[in-house]
């Protein structure tokens, strides 16, 4: 279930290009790994586990919007003068991907209520991975992802679509159940409660993983593949430390309750 291979390079340039993309989409996979097993002994520097050692605090609303911004406006960059940008398959797949950080750095941090300070740090790693990936996926499929001309009605690229979709909402309204757990005026954590927060304690890290294996699918490339595996990685390593953070801070806490994949894990 993927698109013939692409013809021969011509020129060499293109050939250097293509290489040189696959060894960064191996390197975001090695990020990834590398990150998800540095999680494992000192939590992500941010939110709940913020610190003081990880550099000065930066306001959590423009922060959010400044790290996600070059995954939308890099893409966009790309696709203006890449030669496979004007294909329609090329066309939405890299359109998915904007619209998701479209959402996340020009809607998400305005949502934000009272969120609290981001360390430079984590600011800062944050920053340069939306650069990585943005260049990434954008030289991917603006240059480089070749299609059949009925590529829009294979299975791969509608199942994709339709789990990128299902994924995104799933992530977009455990963001929303998040940001309204406590009511105005009100402190301190509450345990999450409502749609696929009663099956996983990390239900917005499920959406958003679904949602970039659904992409993957649809894409059929190493790059989209590699930030999936990566995702996966880093995410996973997120939701398991939520958890036992939510066993530990609360005694009612449902003990069915997953940590991140329904009914399993």
């Amino acid at each position: 279930c993927s698109p013939p291979p692409p013809p021969p390079c011509s020129p060499p340039r293109c050939c250097c290009g293509r290489r040189r993309s696959r060894l960064l989409a191996y390197g975001l996979v090695a990020l990834g790994a590398g990150s998800a097993l540095l999680l494992r002994f000192v939590p992500m520097p941010y939110g709940r586990y913020s610190s003081p050692r990880f550099g000065c605090p930066l306001p959590a609303r423009p922060a959010w919007a400044l790290q996600e911004l070059p995954s939308l406006l890099v893409p966009l960059a790309l696709a203006a003068c890449g030669a496979a940008a004007g294909r329609w398959p090329n066309r939405l797949l890299l359109g998915g991907f904007v619209l998701h950080y479209l959402h996340r750095a020009l809607i998400f941090p305005f949502l934000i209520r009272q969120g609290k300070p981001t360390p430079f740090f984590t600011f800062l790693l944050a920053l340069l991975f939306c650069v990585y990936n943005g260049y990434l996926q954008g030289r991917s499929l603006s240059n480089y992802a070749e299609y059949p001309s009925g590529w829009l009605k294979d299975p791969c690229f509608i199942a994709g679509e339709l789990r990128w979709l299902v994924g995104m909402a799933i992530n977009i309204h455990s963001d929303h159940i998040l940001r309204n757990l406590r009511k105005p005026g009100e402190t301190g954590y509450k345990i999450p409660r409502g749609g696929m927060f009663e099956y996983v304690s990390g239900a917005n890290f499920f959406g958003e993983i679904l949602e970039w294996f659904g992409f993957a699918l649809a894409c059929c490339t190493i790059e989209s593949l590699a930030f999936a595996l990566c995702t996966l990685f880093i995410l996973g390593s997120r939701a398991k430390q939520h958890h036992q953070w939510y066993l530990e801070k609360f005694e009612d806490y449902p003990k069915d309750r997953k940590i991140l994949i329904p009914f399993v894990y």
